[in-house]
């Protein structure tokens, strides 16, 4: 058709995301170290919310990122037989208020999807790649969740214009 070849025939086209399968190792050992500074993080987020509501979207949140911590540390065991050892050097800030908390979280979900991103560019097509697209997918779905409780807080007059 016209001299159109399927996109896995196309050996000359880069990604801008591309890395490499050492690399994208490497990422997700960074994901997975976090682990412990996430879940302070979420416990905290979930103490402050003003309602049970809000505290039941978060904890959501927070089970789900358990899970994606999970599939990660599964990945990178199939893939290296290692298990991801180490905790992080990042030091927990605590929150300032429920809404900078929710900014913060929201921020820190896209910028997971950009991580994982180059994370599924470095893997081998199939069922880890699969995962990891799966994953981005829950994160841009928490952004929205962190989006709609912002919207929440500042339309209901919780926090000062």
């Amino acid at each position: 058709m016209y001299g159109v070849h399927p996109y896995w025939m196309r050996s000359t086209f880069v990604p801008v995301w591309s890395i490499t399968f050492s690399q994208a190792l490497d990422l997700i050992k960074e994901a997975v170290q976090g682990e412990r500074n996430d879940e302070l993080f979420y416990d905290e987020l979930i103490k402050l919310a003003p309602n049970s509501e809000q505290a039941a979207i978060i904890a959501s949140i927070r089970e789900d990122e358990r899970g994606h911590n999970h599939m990660f540390r599964g990945m990178y065991r199939e893939l290296t037989g290692q298990e991801i050892t180490g905790i992080s050097n990042e030091l927990h800030k605590p929150v300032e208020s429920y809404v900078a908390g929710l900014q913060q979280a929201l921020l820190g979900e896209l910028s997971a999807v950009e991580k994982y991103r180059k994370i599924g560019f470095g893997l081998p097509v199939g069922i880890y790649r699969d995962t990891v697209f799966g994953i981005i997918l829950d994160e841009m779905k928490h952004a929205s969740k962190y989006n709609y409780l912002i919207t929440l807080n500042l339309t209901n007059g919780l926090v000062k214009k």
